[in-house]
C-alpha cells in the first residue's frame, strides 16, 4: 500500500493553538502513476490555498490544515485513501482527479459522511447517482460533450461525423454526450469507435473511419492518443477535422501531433485560471496549471461553506454548498441539487501555428 502522506501544511498559527479550531481538509491526488504531474499541481494549489486562507483569517477563528494522500490515480488505492481519511475523522476532502477513482470512492465517502469536492472528475453520471456529499468545480462531461456536439452541428452541418473514445470512463462519457447531442440535432454519427488509452497505432481504426467516409471526428480522450489518431489520419490521407475536450490540454500535444494537430478544436472551461507562482517554489508545469485553479477553488468553497454552516458537521457543510454562489479564484461558483456547476461554462479553443512556428491554442477562441 502506498503510504498515506500525513503532512499538515501551511498551518500558520499566529496565536495560541488552544485558542483556535483546526479543521483538517484531505487531499486525494495522483502523486504517483501516469497522472502524477497533475497530482503534484493539485498538491501545490491546495497548499497555496490553505496558506492564503489562513493568512486572511489572522489570529482568531478556525485554521485549516491539509492532509495529503496519494491515490495514484487508481480506484483501488483511492478506496484505501478514502477509508483512511474516514477512520482518521477527516470529513472534508478535495479530490479525486480521475472520474474512475471518484466513482469508486464516492459511495465510501457518502457512507462515512465525508463531503467530497472534485477539481477534475467530469464523468456525467457521477453526480446523477443521488449522492448528497459530492460536488465538482469543473464542467461535467455532459456539458463539454454537449458543447462539442453543438459545435459540430453548427460548423460541420450535414457532414459525416465519427465519434471515437479511449475506453476510459472519462473518454466514453464525453463520446456518449457528443453522440446524444448529434442525435438530438438530427445528424447522428456514422461511426462510433474506440482507441484504447496507451495505443500507439491507429491504422486499423483509421481504415474503419475512412470506410465510413467520415468528414469530422470527435475524440474523447487524452493528448497522446489524440495525436496518434491525427497522425494516422493524415498519413492515410484522411483530412477530417478533429474536435476534442480539455483532455488534450497538454504541453505534449503540440510536439506529438506536430503539423497534424493544426486546426484541432477543443472544449475547455472558460478562461482557465493561472495561479500566481508561489515564492520559493519551482514554476508549475502545464499539467499542474491545468488543475491548479480548480483545486484552489475547491478549497475555497469548502472554507466558505464551513463559515456559512457555522459548523464542521459534514451534513451542514454539504447543505451550505448548495444554492448560494461562492466567490473563488475561478469567479462565481454555484452548485445545483446534484452537485454540478449551475453554470457549466465551456468555451472552445483551436490549436494554430504561431508566427514562430509553434503550435498553440492561447488566444485562439472559436465561436460556439
Amino acid at each position: 500500500m502506498r503510504a498515506l502522506i500525513g503532512i499538515v501544511t501551511a498551518l500558520l498559527l499566529a496565536g495560541p493553538a488552544a485558542a483556535q479550531t483546526v479543521v483538517r481538509i484531505g487531499l486525494s491526488a495522483p502523486l504517483t502513476g501516469p497522472d502524477a504531474a497533475f497530482g503534484q499541481g493539485m498538491r501545490l494549489a491546495a497548499e497555496q490555498a490553505i496558506a492564503d486562507l489562513n493568512r486572511a483569517i489572522g489570529t482568531s477563528g478556525r485554521k485549516l490544515a491539509l492532509v495529503v494522500a496519494d491515490d495514484a490515480g487508481e480506484a483501488k488505492q483511492g478506496a484505501v485513501v478514502a477509508r483512511r481519511f474516514a477512520a482518521d475523522g477527516i470529513r472534508l476532502v478535495v479530490g479525486a482527479l480521475e472520474s474512475s477513482v471518484a466513482a469508486a470512492v464516492a459511495p465510501l465517502y457518502e457512507d462515512a459522511g465525508v463531503v467530497l469536492v472534485t477539481p477534475g472528475a467530469s464523468w456525467a453520471a457521477l453526480t446523477q447517482r443521488g449522492y448528497g456529499n459530492l460536488f465538482r468545480v469543473v464542467p461535467g462531461d455532459a456539458q463539454q460533450g454537449a458543447a462539442a456536439g453543438r459545435y459540430l452541428l453548427v460548423h460541420e452541418p450535414g457532414r459525416r461525423i465519427g465519434v471515437v473514445h479511449d475506453r476510459t470512463t472519462f473518454g466514453r462519457g464525453l463520446a456518449d454526450a457528443v453522440s446524444r447531442t448529434l442525435k438530438a440535432g438530427g445528424d447522428p454519427e456514422v461511426a462510433f469507435e474506440s482507441l484504447p488509452r496507451g495505443s500507439r497505432d491507429a491504422t486499423e481504426l483509421v481504415t474503419t473511419l475512412k470506410a465510413a467516409r467520415v468528414e469530422a471526428v470527435y475524440f474523447g480522450g487524452l493528448a497522446p492518443e489524440a495525436a496518434t489518431l491525427l497522425r494516422a489520419m493524415r498519413d492515410a490521407g484522411l483530412g477530417a477535422h478533429l474536435v476534442a475536450s480539455d483532455g488534450i490540454l497538454d504541453r505534449d500535444f503540440a510536439s506529438l501531433a506536430a503539423t497534424a494537430g493544426e486546426g484541432t478544436v477543443m472544449t475547455v472551461p472558460v478562461e482557465p485560471v493561472r495561479l500566481p507562482e508561489a515564492k520559493g517554489r519551482p514554476p508549475r508545469t502545464t499539467e499542474a496549471d491545468a488543475v491548479a485553479g480548480p483545486t484552489y477553488a475547491a478549497v475555497e468553497v469548502l472554507a466558505q461553506a464551513l463559515d456559512r454552516a457555522k459548523s464542521q458537521d459534514s451534513r451542514r457543510v454539504a447543505a451550505a454548498l448548495r444554492g448560494v454562489p461562492f466567490r473563488t479564484i475561478q469567479g462565481e461558483v454555484a452548485f445545483d441539487a446534484q452537485g454540478d456547476l449551475r453554470e457549466g461554462a465551456v468555451s472552445l479553443r483551436a490549436w494554430k501555428r504561431t508566427p514562430d512556428g509553434r503550435l498553440d491554442y492561447a488566444g485562439n477562441e472559436v465561436a460556439p
